[in-house]
């Protein structure tokens, strides 16, 4: 049994499409809880986290927007993250996936702490290697694994605790990159396996690979699960949809390889905008993803009914 401990992260910040605030009260509603407590798993939801106010921080790059608010979010993330991880299995309920500055920073300490290294696994559309001074947009959703990764260009954000070595991190189902970050990640040992990889390898071969390299240095795996990792036509609660994703069996099977792994310490659940969504239909899907994730078997999968 693991002791899993919800985390809301009602970040809309990252972004300028309003509605991930929404994200943690639709995975309640959604059943996240009961799900987990289904497969025998204890529970503990410590609500929302709610980071201090701060003064505005200007930067050199005009488009950056909200900058004081992520930074804020990211140490109250951070603070939450790194208590929880001493705990037992931290799962972040978003919110946009700038909230991944601060889980990740969060697992990053606790990994320091018990001196293991620290692994990621990025699931999404976007490999957002952005720095804010890169950034065209100003969205900081866009530049996490940059920061995590130990890029310069965050001196107004908390110093990241141990910077995760690039070949510790690996993207699934990337399709949609800027040029700036393609420049970026050329010289990085970051695994990227985009929808081609996906599509002539499978999913299974890749992430079994990686799985082994975690395995064989005992190291601890943070999973970011982004909803626009999956195809927009069975995730439509999502602003920044790019089709070609994950289809429903492509996500499970991950999902079901990570639980049989024993692997994965710390969960983030981001980009929900339930005002996008379709009678909660993303957000029952992402609960079931974790459902598989946590010990749900196909066989047990229950039948829906929209």
């Amino acid at each position: 049994m693991t002791h899993c401990i919800l985390i809301g992260a009602p970040v809309d910040s990252g972004q300028k499409r309003a509605g991930c605030l929404m994200g943690p009260a639709a995975y309640r509603v959604a059943g996240l809880a009961q799900t987990l407590v289904a497969l025998g798993h204890g529970v503990e939801d410590r609500g929302d986290v709610s980071p201090a106010p701060r003064d505005p921080v200007p930067h050199a790059n005009p488009a950056v927007h909200h900058l004081a608010e992520t930074i804020g979010w990211t140490e109250a993330l951070s603070e939450a993250g790194s208590d929880a991880m001493a705990n037992g299995f931290p799962i972040f309920m978003g919110g946009d996936h700038s909230l991944s500055l601060g889980s990740v920073a969060g697992v990053a300490r606790h990994a320091v702490r018990v001196g293991r290294p620290l692994f990621v696994l990025w699931l999404d559309a976007h490999t957002d290697f952005h720095t804010p001074e890169t950034t065209q947009s100003g969205n900081l959703h866009g530049t996490p694994v940059a920061y995590i990764a130990g890029r310069l260009g965050f001196d107004d954000f908390p110093p990241f605790p141990a910077p995760v070595p690039p070949a510790n991190i690996c993207m699934f189902g990337i399709r949609s990159v800027d040029e700036a970050e393609q420049s970026a990640l050329m010289p990085e040992e970051v695994e990227i396996n985009d929808m081609r990889v996906l599509d002539e390898r499978g999913i299974g071969a890749p992430l079994r690979e990686f799985l082994a390299r975690v395995e064989a240095v005992n190291g601890l795996l943070h999973v970011s699960l982004d909803v626009d990792f999956l195809d927009p036509t069975i995730a439509p609660a999502v602003g920044t949809t790019v089709p070609g994703g994950t289809t429903f069996r492509e996500a499970h099977l991950v999902m079901e390889l990570l639980h049989e792994s024993g692997l994965v310490t710390s969960l983030d659940l981001v980009e929900l905008n339930p005002f996008l969504d379709d009678r909660g239909r993303t957000a029952r899907l992402m609960v079931d993803l974790v459902g598989s994730l946590m010990g749900r078997k196909v066989f047990d999968r229950p039948t829906r009914s929209f």
